[in-house]
């Protein structure tokens, strides 16, 4: 990462932390005032635009909590007909795995 990515980076957190809402203006007047030098205009510009319309706070306390729990979640509501669906994909998923060996097809790591 470089030192103009770093430093966006930095910026926006402290926007974040402080309830600012990050703009390419904002965060440009932060790192002149950090003396943060040759900082092109297009990293705060990409950090604004990547950021703007989240919220970096409840980003950065969610960063474990991918997309998995979220899928899981409908099949379990689901009742009777979201179990059989979720044993069809177990089955999928072990019929897969049984296809992908190498044992299979004659052939091993050491051969």
């Amino acid at each position: 990462m470089s030192t103009a990515e770093l430093a966006s980076s930095y910026a926006a957190l402290i926007l974040a932390d402080d309830g600012v809402e990050i703009t390419a203006d904002k965060l440009q007047t932060l790192l002149k005032a950090a003396k943060v030098a040759d900082v092109e205009p297009i990293w705060t510009s990409l950090f604004a635009k990547a950021l703007e319309g989240k919220d970096v706070k409840d980003m950065l306390s969610n960063v474990g909590s991918g997309g998995g729990a979220a899928a899981a979640g409908p099949a379990a509501g689901a009742g009777g007909a979201g179990g059989a669906a979720a044993e069809e994909a177990k089955e999928e998923e072990k019929e897969e795995e049984k296809e992908e060996s190498d044992e299979d097809m004659g052939f091993g790591l050491f051969d």
